[in-house]
């Protein structure tokens, strides 16, 4: 049985909190929304639940889009956006009390319409009730008077200090690529928090690295994990790739760290959005405890670790 119940956390206002008797999650109803807490009950939460980890965005260019006096929060935790990303459309000041229905299992969350970027999007979140595991669906329509291109783009803003493991694809293409990684203008491939391997790609976050770093990556089987201390959280999605195309290179993976957090982001395949048309994406999650020690930078001792959480 998934137990709902109101909250106050940090310095977000209300949450609403669903939880069976292993895991619980928080999504902040004042703000957002946002998951701001995932996590074992009584454990750590993998999410990054600093509210001030990053700068406000409320510039002169900002203000004149969205109004004068506002400002955007990254907030941390789980957001919804759309890709491509542009300044500043991308970031809605969702600053706004949000609408919330408990459903069986889960509760759907529903902020104000995007009115400036002519989109509606809402978050549902499902327990499973004898399991570590939950469902997050993002939906977006368009509420525009013509047609948009966009793609979802879930984005887990996860706490300091773990190590997220990529799989990359495994496909025999014969003398043709079997995957491709884009990598952003400020980032340092001979970075000393990524370590590329055969079967792996590792990112750790490091808090004393104030650097940004970012890939991207069209992986066949999107299914990663972001192991902090004895923790793994296993966020994984369908994805139809090499069949649609993609954000940023066609990209259905993207990380992104610094010092004060890791993102664990999913996209859906860019699509021309009608007007009244909703498009949706759900991301599996799922909460497990380390069998084993690891070494991040050998693919063999993470193949034993995650054959043993199986």
């Amino acid at each position: 049985m998934i137990k709902t119940e109101i909250k106050d956390y940090k310095n977000y206002g209300k949450v609403l909190s669903l939880s069976n008797e292993i895991i619980e999650a928080y999504v902040t109803i004042d703000v957002g929304p946002r998951i701001i807490r995932f996590g074992f009950i009584d454990g750590q939460n993998i999410m990054c639940d600093n509210r001030n980890v990053m700068a406000p965005k409320d510039d002169k260019e900002f203000q004149d889009f969205f109004g004068c006096g506002k400002k955007w929060e990254i907030l941390g935790g789980h957001r919804i956006w759309t890709s491509p990303e542009s300044y500043p459309h991308s970031y809605y000041p969702d600053l706004d009390p949000v609408k919330y229905e408990v459903i069986e299992n889960g509760a759907i969350f529903t902020p104000n319409a995007e009115v400036e970027n002519g989109m509606q999007k809402q978050l549902e979140v499902k327990m499973n009730p004898n399991s570590a595991d939950m469902q997050v669906t993002m939906r977006v329509t368009n509420i525009a008077d013509a047609p948009q291109e966009f793609s979802i783009w879930g984005l887990t803003v996860s706490a300091q200090h773990g190590t997220l493991i990529i799989p990359m694809n495994t496909n025999d293409t014969g003398l043709l690529a079997n995957r491709n990684i884009s990598v952003w203008p400020y980032t340092n491939l001979a970075d000393s928090r990524v370590h590329f391997g055969k079967k792996y790609v590792t990112l750790r976050q490091d808090i004393n690295i104030e650097q940004s770093f970012k890939l991207g990556f069209n992986l066949n089987d999107a299914k990663v994990y972001y192991c902090l201390g004895n923790d793994v959280f296993c966020k994984s999605y369908e994805t139809i790739h090499p069949y649609e195309k993609y954000p940023d290179n066609n990209c259905s993976f993207e990380t992104f760290t610094n010092n004060g957090f890791i993102e664990v982001e999913s996209l859906s395949p860019l699509k021309l959005v009608a007007p009244n048309e909703t498009v949706s994406l759900t991301e599996c999650w799922s909460m497990h405890k380390k069998p084993c020690d690891v070494e991040f930078n050998n693919d063999k001792s993470i193949d034993d670790m995650l054959s043993k959480m199986q």
